[in-house]
């Protein structure tokens, strides 16, 4: 469906969604913490939607740039890390992976408002209206998904990680966080390889079914 629209058409319907995804998903972390202790977020003023607060110029603009120009499959980035200190925590394993937790929630409920977007869409019978609520829809439910399993991975620093952390005896959890300099290497072999496809092809699958039939497509 989206193979029908023009690069700038597709530009125009991907931008907010991605920015959203990405913003969000950020100021999620950020929120939690502050719920258990943590105010570093809030008082570096990063607990905003404003985007400008959150952009990593490679992350949120060039990469998801990129992989919408050459048509990989999918697209992904991320924003600047919301700033987060485990010492403030009363349990900070454990604390630290229900914040890192946070982030994937808020783009399943993201995926779930586009999805409602795009229902709207299907239901108005203006196409001038409809199609571009559908058509952004289906991107706000793509780039959301993608970035809450990418996420989900148990690569440090990737939420998954912190999460998994959080069920670790300390002393492996400390030896299983060694690997985090070197985890955006991982993910960058991981894409250019085209493993993350295979990886995220079968759930992606069976995401997208449930996202698409709340969104009745």
């Amino acid at each position: 469906m989206m193979n029908d629209l023009t690069l700038i058409q597709r530009i125009i319907v991907w931008i907010l969604p991605v920015i959203f995804a990405i913003t969000v998903h950020e100021v999620a972390h950020g929120w939690v913490a502050k719920k258990y202790g943590d105010n570093t977020a809030s008082s570096q003023g990063r607990l905003t939607l404003n985007p400008l607060k959150h952009i990593d110029w490679f992350g949120t603009v060039i990469l998801p740039g990129l992989l919408l120009i050459t048509g990989t499959g999918f697209i992904f980035g991320w924003a600047k890390p919301v700033p987060v200190d485990a010492r403030n925590f009363k349990k900070p394993l454990h604390d630290m992976a229900i914040v890192a937790a946070a982030g994937p929630i808020a783009n399943l409920l993201m995926a779930t408002a586009w999805a409602l977007l795009a229902r709207l869409g299907v239901t108005i019978g203006v196409e001038a209206i409809s199609l571009p609520l559908i058509y952004m829809g289906i991107a706000g439910i793509s780039i959301n998904l993608v970035l809450a399993l990418i996420n989900l991975l148990p690569i440090p620093p990737l939420d998954g990680s912190r999460m998994l952390t959080g069920l670790l005896p300390h002393r492996l959890a400390w030896q299983y966080n060694q690997l985090e300099p070197y985890g955006f290497y991982i993910l960058i072999a991981l894409l250019y390889f085209k493993v993350l496809n295979v990886i995220l092809e079968y759930p992606m699958y069976i995401a997208q079914n449930v996202f698409f039939s709340i969104a009745g497509l």
